[in-house]
């Protein structure tokens, strides 16, 4: 059994490009409590609270529950849930999980290859944060799930077949913006060298963002950050779009935020496709933080 190609291939619910990270969010969760105690199990009372708040954080912007990739992740033969009545999940019911005091645990096979194989736990996440969410969040969310990977497990599974990123577009993309943010416009060098720009997909390249120049943005890392939670998004008219559920009292938060709403962006240069709107639009829907 190939746990890798396991994890790469979970089921999801999909169509159109809608995001569902329900299942990556509780497994990266698990792997991370594995790795502080690997005989631990995580009972449904215990882990509701914090996967409710990653999937606030991480998933979509729409309403959610934590049972769905509680009940069902089992399917994917990564996951086991037992009950007070013994195994099974009793299913996708909030309630019936609490009352049935279930709690769930990585498969058994897996806690054994694990254990055998430390290394193995790393390549795994990456290979959930690789397909599921864009870099700029990688360190973000091991840090909200408590994973600590060491830089010689970053090598993530490339399945036959599967898209390679063009190491060409953060080049190409930072060219066509004249090596300026295209939110505020910073555009530091040190030397010759740009420093804090960084080439951001509209689309995310994990949910078929194509490397190309009408789906890239050259952006700060700040506002590159800001962009990928959902802060910031780009509206009608190329103008940008500040969530309204951000809040900051400081003159820097609203200098570098919500001074930002309504400014066009900055580029790309002439003669050069602006951001398509089929990208804006899957931004808009999937990733914005809208009221």
């Amino acid at each position: 059994m190939d746990w890798l190609e396991r994890v790469a291939g979970l089921r999801q619910w999909s169509r159109d490009g809608v995001r569902a990270p329900h299942k990556p969010l509780l497994l990266l969760y698990a792997l991370g409590r594995f790795q502080a105690d690997a005989e631990g199990e995580l009972p449904y009372t215990a882990v509701e609270a914090d996967l409710k708040r990653l999937l606030a954080e991480y998933g979509p912007a729409r309403a959610t529950t934590p049972a769905y990739p509680f009940h069902h992740l089992v399917s994917d033969g990564v996951w086991e849930v037992r009950t007070d009545r013994g195994g099974g999940s009793p299913g996708t019911g909030v309630r019936e999980l609490r009352a049935s005091g279930a709690a769930g645990r990585l498969a058994p096979g897996l806690r054994v290859v694990l254990g055998r194989e430390p290394s193995l736990l790393g390549r795994m996440a990456r290979v959930l944060l690789d397909l599921h969410f864009p870099p700029s969040l990688h360190q973000d969310l091991c840090d909200a799930v408590g994973l600590e990977l060491e830089l010689a497990e970053t090598e993530a599974l490339v399945a036959p077949g599967r898209r390679q990123r063009d190491r060409r577009l953060r080049e190409i993309v930072l060219t066509a913006y004249a090596y300026r943010c295209a939110f505020c416009g910073y555009d530091g060098m040190l030397g010759t060298v740009p420093v804090g720009l960084e080439a951001a997909h509209v689309r995310w390249w994990a949910f078929d963002g194509p490397d190309d120049i009408d789906n890239g943005l050259c952006l700060c890392s700040l506002h590159h950050k800001l962009f990928d939670r959902g802060v910031l998004g780009i509206g009608d008219g190329h103008r940008i779009l500040v969530s309204q559920r951000f809040a900051g009292r400081s003159p820097a938060a609203r200098d570098h935020v919500t001074a930002l709403a309504g400014r066009p962006l900055l580029g790309p240069e002439p003669g050069i496709r602006p951001i398509a709107a089929s990208h804006r639009s899957w931004h808009t829907r999937q990733v914005f933080r809208r009221s």
